[in-house]
């Protein structure tokens, strides 16, 4: 047998073997999802729930070795550091320094990940939306929310 030939079959049989080592797609319950603007909800929702959420949609390639172990680590760390699924339950101190933090990383372009944003096209944000979580993330939409709903219901503080 050719060398090129042992190398090809040497790859694949340790892709094959690497297949053994899986994990758990199961998403964990949602226990206090994040109410904000419905706008700033759907921006969230397409760029940022898949790391930061319960609610992660595994692709197909989640469960093929060796990408399955990056996305693995992408979701466990991105919920570690941020869940929307969670935000509620935080205290309000922790929400507005996460807020203050997702509008940094928003501005300088950190969020999405550059190598998420290619197999994800629908989560790049357009300025359009950098604007919007920018400016939910410093309180305005929250409070024009909170006035809206005033409104709505006939509510006065």
């Amino acid at each position: 047998m050719k060398l090129w030939k042992k190398i090809a079959l040497g790859l694949v049989l340790a892709f094959l073997a690497i297949q053994v080592v899986t994990f758990d797609r199961a998403n964990p319950p949602v226990t206090a999802e994040i109410r904000v603007a419905q706008d700033v909800k759907s921006v969230l929702r397409r760029a940022c729930y898949d790391c930061h959420s319960n609610e992660t949609v595994w692709p197909w390639y989640s469960g093929v070795a060796p990408v399955s172990w990056l996305l693995h680590w992408d979701v466990t760390s991105g919920r570690a550091t941020l869940n929307f699924s969670g935000w509620e339950s935080l205290p309000p101190e922790k929400q507005s320094k996460k807020k203050h933090e997702i509008g940094e990383e928003v501005a300088d372009g950190e969020m999405p990940s550059w190598y998420y944003v290619p197999l994800h096209p629908h989560a790049a944000l357009s300025n359009t939306d950098k604007q919007l979580v920018q400016t939910w993330a410093r309180g305005a939409r929250e409070s024009r929310e909170e006035e809206d709903d005033e409104n709505r219901f006939g509510v006065e503080r």
